[in-house]
């Protein structure tokens, strides 16, 4: 305990040094007129109404399905704006991690494989069927599964990132917290703003945004964006760069206002892209040979590889790579009704990704070395949500909703022809049904208490067909159903106008699902779905703004415990033998202190930083897999074979106690932004961020996944005008060439169980330079 407590402490010090932070503090202007003016207007917070992160004044956010002023929310939330993103290098949405220090994202093969962390909670499964812990909305519309999240970010306003359990307000996929993605809205003047970049490895690629008024009751807003990045990683088989992507974004809103309380937004949107896979080998035991066979060495099975931590090279004669489009819309509705307000929103979504592996990641040209894996991954959503706001400038304020979505998937799967054989195909249907409210009641003046509560009926339905068993046993098909409840209190009290302190208790909910992967079979159809995750998360902070607001404290205190935790493990099914598979292996707690601050000192130079100590383990996980070599004195208890009275028990780890994957003890962010005059109407600008994370495993307790503690170092030199109506920035990523891993694979079951370990190489693996270009106005 008193380690803990030490580390929190070293935390406080870090973060009142840094005098930085998240993303949302407020400059100037009165939070309380600002805050009431957006909730009580039934259109709802604008481009033109809503101050940025960027500008003076308070920072709007709908965390709690309202616009509020997010000084006077009791929740952990960090927002993140467009210019934040750019002076810290972030593109694309697998890198938000860098800039909301409680977040980690794990990127994979490809994006469905990859995991979305919030304090050290995530989801670590490859079944259609298997929703995530950290749910991802645009604009308040759930997307179907996190897959469709990673590409770029062109056109975004805001991202508020909501840490803890969420599910009172968002339902069954935010039980650790949610990433809210703001675009654009339509203006009611004449907005024009356009980007472009170029960097001295061949990454280009500009985006636009033109908003205004069509008519006097009609707006619009239209952004597309287009991104080209070769990679970092060369296939020596055929000469081309991989581990690159493409990508064309484009989306569009009409909002039309045909009476004085009555607002329709239509929006669109459309995306099409392809990202090509490279997975160079960082460590290789010099006697490997692929799949043990004679004479298969690395300088046959990938020829001119130099394998070293600083490896930039594979060898495949199969192009691993993912294509991907999709587009879907909505139509939201805002009515004024006397003092409240109604929302309606109605979605739909529908996404297709193909994916292409090389899965032996070598060019040898026996059979062994042609092992490829091909799919599909299809999904369609519908959403419909309805709210009813009361006025939230009023001493009692509550929220009513019903919420509705279908969403259906479809997987494809093929592997071989040499080995790791399967042939399958699945679908995955959910049907959810929910009502949610929530109070907020000022009882006395500055005392504020909240009590919410949603309860949501969800029924699952799944087919599997194996198409390489016999026909009797190719079959499977079930359904589920599923009622559950969550709920949330908490008390805020404004000791000052600029210092808010609360407290709250919520709970958690991720619901239950069956694990469609390749080895589904009669066993795991008669164990029935995985039962559901729940949470339940304890909360205290403070809200503190000084010096006319100049300066920004937040800090959030907290302590999570999950039950029936899912996770990949052994189970023992209902004949009695034990495979792997995604189920409930337990409990895990995660517990820590966060600080988000930031202050702008004068009238050119703001500071900002956010700082998160994490102290995540497993408090239950009695049976979990061995790692790939892991021996009996590194913990993994031996197989015991069949008997005539017992089954055969696989080797497994006793994972209790353990610290949780992609759950670093200690991560940062802190940036500078100085923009001094440099006489008439022109401003100099000098950016510069740091960004720290601890050392991490990506699989638990795996020597070959540990990513030792790193810093990243980001840099920007330029000029611009005084009301930032275009700037242009030179700019250095990765400043001082820190080598790092975001994600490793130990793969040594490929080589005849010898050392083999490969990794995925971050955009920033290498020094770059660049040129960005921005307009504005």
């Amino acid at each position: 305990m008193s380690k803990y407590h030490d580390s929190v402490c070293r935390a406080a010090l870090i973060a009142s040094l840094a005098l930085g932070a998240s993303p949302a503090f407020a400059k100037d202007a009165a939070p309380e007129a600002l805050a009431n003016s957006a909730q009580s207007s039934p259109t709802g917070p604008t481009s033109d109404a809503t101050p940025s992160p960027d500008m003076g004044g308070d920072i709007i956010v709908t965390a709690q399905k309202r616009a509020e002023n997010v000084q006077r929310v009791p929740l952990a939330i960090s927002v993140v704006s467009q210019a934040q993103l750019d002076a810290t290098g972030v593109r694309q949405f697998q890198d938000l991690g860098k800039i909301a220090p409680s977040l980690t994202v794990r990127p994979a093969e490809h994006p469905v494989n990859a995991n979305v962390s919030l304090r050290g909670v995530g989801t670590f499964a490859f079944g259609i069927g298997v929703e995530p812990s950290v749910a991802v909305l645009v604009d308040e519309v759930p997307l179907a599964f996190q897959a469709r999240a990673f590409t770029d970010l062109p056109d975004v306003e805001r991202i508020e990132v909501l840490r803890g359990p969420q599910s009172t307000l968002y339902g069954k996929s935010a039980s650790a917290g949610l990433i809210n993605i703001i675009t654009r809205q339509p203006t009611d003047t004449f907005h024009f703003r356009a980007n472009a970049l170029a960097t001295t490895d061949s990454e280009y690629g500009g985006n636009f945004s033109v908003s205004g008024p069509i008519s006097q009751d009609l707006g619009y807003v239209f952004s597309a964006s287009y991104s080209n990045w070769d990679g970092n990683v060369r296939n020596l088989f055929n000469g081309k760069k991989v581990n690159g992507r493409e990508a064309v974004n484009a989306r569009g809103k009409l909002r039309w206002e045909p009476a004085s309380n009555v607002t329709i937004t239509l929006s669109g949107n459309y995306l099409n892209g392809n990202t090509s896979v490279g997975r160079p080998f960082i460590r290789l035991d010099p006697t490997a040979l692929l799949r043990g066979v004679a004479g298969q060495t690395a300088g046959v099975v990938f020829p001119g590889v130099t394998v070293s931590e600083g490896n930039q090279n594979i060898s495949n004669n199969y192009d691993s790579r993912t294509k991907y489009h999709g587009g879907g819309g909505s139509l939201r509705a805002e009515v004024g009704l006397g003092e409240m307000t109604l929302v309606s929103i109605t979605s739909y979504d529908k996404f297709r990704l193909n994916d292409y592996l090389d899965q032996d990641d070598t060019s040898s040209p026996t059979a062994n070395g042609n092992n490829i894996q091909v799919g599909q991954f299809r999904s369609k959503l519908f959403t419909h949500e309805l709210r009813l706001l009361s006025p939230g400038d009023k001493p009692f304020r509550y929220t009513l909703g019903a919420y509705y979505a279908n969403v259906a998937f479809e997987r494809p799967f093929l592997r071989g022809p040499a080995f790791s054989l399967a042939n399958w195909y699945a679908t995955s249907k959910s049907e959810q049904i929910a009502a949610f409210a929530q109070v907020d009641w000022e009882i006395v003046p500055h005392l504020t208490l909240t009590g919410g509560g949603r309860v949501q009926n969800e029924k699952i339905y799944y087919t599997f067909r194996d198409n390489l068993a016999a026909p009797a046993s190719s079959f499977f098909s079930g359904n589920a159903e599923d009622t559950a409840g969550t709920y949330r209190f908490s008390g805020r009290y404004e000791v000052t106008p600029d210092i808010m302190l609360f407290a709250t208790y919520s709970t958690g909910y991720k619901g239950q699902t069956y694990d469609l992967t390749t080895g589904f079979n009669a066993n795991r159809a008669a164990a029935g779905p995985i039962k559901p995750e729940r949470s339940r998360d304890r909360e205290i902070g403070a809200r503190m703004q000084f010096l006319d607001r100049r300066v920004t404290v937040n800090v959030t205190l907290f302590d999570t415990d999950y039950d029936n935790l899912q996770a990949q493990t052994i189970e023992t099914l209902a004949d009695g033998t034990s495979n792997f598979r995604l189920t409930n292996v337990g409990g895990l707690n995660t517990k820590g202190i966060e600080f988000d601050s930031s202050a702008r000192i004068g009238s050119d130079l703001d500071l900002n930083a956010s700082v998160a100590y994490l102290d995540a383990k497993y408090t239950s996980f009695p049976v979990g897999q061995c790692y790939p070599l892991q021996t009996a004195a590194q913990g993994c208890i031996p197989a015991v074979p069949a008997t005539p009275t017992k089954p055969a028990q696989p080797a497994y780890q006793n994972l209790t106690g353990a610290r949780a994957v992609q759950a670093p003890k200690w991560k940062f962010s802190v940036g500078a932004d100085y923009s001094p005059s440099l006489g008439g109407d022109l401003r100099g600008v000098m950016q510069a961020n740091w960004q720290y994370q601890g050392d991490v495993y990506y699989v638990a307790e795996d020597p070959q996944t540990f990513q030792r503690a790193y810093s990243i170092v980001n840099v920007g030199l330029g000029v611009r005008d005084s009301d930032r109506r275009w700037e242009v920035v030179a700019f250095v990523n990765n400043l001082f060439d820190q080598q790092y891993f975001p994600s490793l694979v130990n793969t040594a079951g490929n080589f005849g169980n010898k050392l083999a370990t490969q990794a995925l190489l971050p955009r920033d693996f290498r020094r770059y330079g660049g040129l960005r270009l921005g307009v504005n106005f």
